[in-house]
């Protein structure tokens, strides 16, 4: 068949063709290196630290006595009033600190809740990335974490009601 701007090839694409993989860029070649000469247990150590710097964060603010709206604050709660979904997690992460169990609960629930589930998960996956420890999975099904994430919904939009029982969820 031909057409105005010459012959049309109408056989079929040649099965297996892939383009050609795009050549790196210097930042990401540098990353593969980096992440090939690393050892096994670099990135959970930098992951450690990172929560060690938010731990740190929450340790040194004491967010138990800033103003509400004290830098840095909530976006959501200082344009709208409304408690965020994570609200009061700073507040909670700091009692947990302290040892202050139902104090960081006030604050948040569900935060102190998933707390012992994230700590196994995650020494669960440092373990094995860096000593190849083969601890027991824990197993979380797809509709448990959507529960989870509707419960988190409807305790976001409970916190915010504005009538007793619910405004003692105010933080």
């Amino acid at each position: 068949m031909t057409s105005a701007l010459g012959p049309v090839d109408q056989s079929p694409p040649t099965a297996g063709y892939h383009y050609p993989a795009p050549e790196p860029d210097r930042l990401t070649r540098l990353v593969l290196r980096v992440h090939e000469r690393s050892p096994r247990w670099a990135v959970p150590l930098a992951a450690v630290g990172c929560v060690g710097l938010g731990m740190a964060y929450a340790l040194m603010s004491n967010p138990t006595y800033a103003d509400p709206d004290a830098a840095p604050t909530c976006i959501m709660k200082l344009l709208t009033g409304f408690d965020c979904p994570g609200c009061g997690g700073t507040r909670a992460l700091w009692y947990v600190l302290h040892a202050d169990l139902p104090a960081a609960a006030r604050h948040h629930f569900l935060f102190v809740f998933s707390l012992p589930f994230l700590a196994y998960l995650f020494v669960a996956w440092a373990g094995n990335q860096a000593f190849g420890w083969r601890l027991p999975e824990l197993r979380i099904s797809p509709k448990v974490i959507g529960g989870f994430m509707a419960a988190w919904l409807a305790f976001t939009v409970v916190r915010n009601l504005p009538w007793a029982p619910f405004t003692s969820l105010y933080v």
